[in-house]
């Protein structure tokens, strides 16, 4: 069963819609006793850095999923703003992220973008591998994926770069550390190849 962690951020249900279109097994859930016994976890995030990891420590869930994510490798997958906040940080804000990836997170330099509206960097645009990974089996490339942000995850370890994206200059849009992944981009708002991903997820 895969928890999408309902913790105030993020759009829970149009991931439900996605997996229930799928008839994979899952549930909207802020209880310790589902994640423990869930199988994957996806966790969502909208709005700004403090503000989404704000909620996650109110949530009282951040303890439990350390455990769950970091000892019992049980794989999670952060979508957006729940990408960023893998992170040890971010300049948009002040609190700690989860540092499960090693990285931070920093504004997209608006020096090297060529057309206005500088930021955010919103609407469709490509994501390309930046190495084979199941989690990208059957994507269209060429489709490209749905982006609403202006912040950008940097890795400290290159290896922990899956998909990179042009945007003035080359971005992080997805990353992958062991058991742990990421989307910059809104797999919930890219059609077919957004559902895709999460069936890949679902498929690890």
């Amino acid at each position: 069963m895969i928890a999408i962690i309902n913790y105030g951020s993020g759009n829970v249900q149009a991931i439900a819609n996605i997996y229930h279109r799928l008839n994979v097994p899952h549930i909207i859930t802020n209880k310790v006793e589902d994640l423990q016994i869930a199988s994957k976890l996806v966790l969502p995030g909208v709005g700004a850095f403090d503000e989404v990891m704000g909620r996650l420590d109110e949530s009282g869930l951040r303890k439990v999923l350390d455990d769950i994510v970091l000892i019992k490798k049980i794989p999670v997958i952060g979508v957006c703003v729940g990408m960023q906040i893998l992170a040890k940080s971010s300049q948009e804000g002040k609190i700690d992220g989860l540092s499960w990836i090693d990285g931070i997170v920093k504004k997209i330099n608006v020096d090297n973008l060529l057309h206005k509206p500088h930021l955010p960097h919103m609407g469709w645009n490509l994501a390309i591998p930046s190495r084979p990974n199941p989690l990208l089996e059957n994507l269209d490339i060429n489709k490209g994926f749905y982006f609403l942000h202006s912040y950008c995850f940097h890795c400290h370890n290159e290896n922990d770069i899956l998909m990179t994206t042009e945007y003035g200059e080359k971005i992080i849009s997805a990353v992958n550390h062991e058991n742990i992944f990421g989307t910059q981009f809104h797999p919930e708002k890219s059609h077919s190849n957004g559902i895709q991903v999460f069936k890949n997820f679902a498929n690890l």
